[in-house]
């Protein structure tokens, strides 16, 4: 075990070998070296502070440091030379529907194609799951756009409205847009 999976749990880690991309950022042979993994406990300060830096430009609500620990699992990150840059989560409601949620990267990484490498990743890890459909609140509508994500009303995501959204500060004068893609199909 190295020090990118220390604390990871075993099944995790077998899960998500297939998922992990190592690839450099340009064709240089010393180029840095940009890797999606499972995010370990080492990895919940660095987590903490994006998602307080996001929070902090009002790109997305705040998570107590306490809520990290008890979603860790749900948690992939971005690292280049083994540093993290960037992290998401992939929270699941039901069967038929999951969420990207807590998507940040540094701002000095922005615009190289690291948060579409963790949808991406957390997009395989849902379809190998058997999830149907993703969903994400944003208000970065255009990059979801991209990769194949359509807008939609939140009244077609009752798992997430009466499931999560409905303990939210900003229930009743929620301004992010809710998009949704759809996977597979149910039986």
């Amino acid at each position: 075990m190295n020090a990118s999976t220390r604390g990871a749990p075993a099944g995790i880690i077998r899960r998500m070998k297939n998922s992990l991309q190592s690839v450099p950022v340009t064709g240089h042979r010393d180029a840095p070296e940009v890797t999606v993994r499972p995010a370990t406990l080492d990895d919940i300060a660095a987590i903490d502070r994006l998602l307080k830096d996001y929070a902090a430009r009002g790109k997305l609500l705040s998570r107590p440091e306490t809520d990290l620990y008890q979603s860790l699992r749900e948690f992939v990150v971005v690292t280049i030379d083994q540093q993290v840059i960037g992290c998401a989560a992939l929270q699941i409601f039901t069967r038929q529907l999951g969420e990207i949620r807590s998507l940040a990267v540094q701002s000095t990484h922005a615009g190289m194609g690291l948060g579409s490498k963790l949808v991406q990743t957390l997009e395989e890890d849902a379809q190998r799951l058997g999830l149907w459909r993703l969903m994400a609140l944003t208000y970065e509508v255009r990059f979801f756009e991209k990769l194949g994500y359509g807008v939609v009303e939140m009244k077609v995501l009752p798992e997430k409205v009466w499931g999560a959204c409905i303990n939210c500060p900003k229930f009743r004068n929620c301004d992010e847009i809710a998009v949704l893609k759809h996977l597979q199909t149910g039986p």
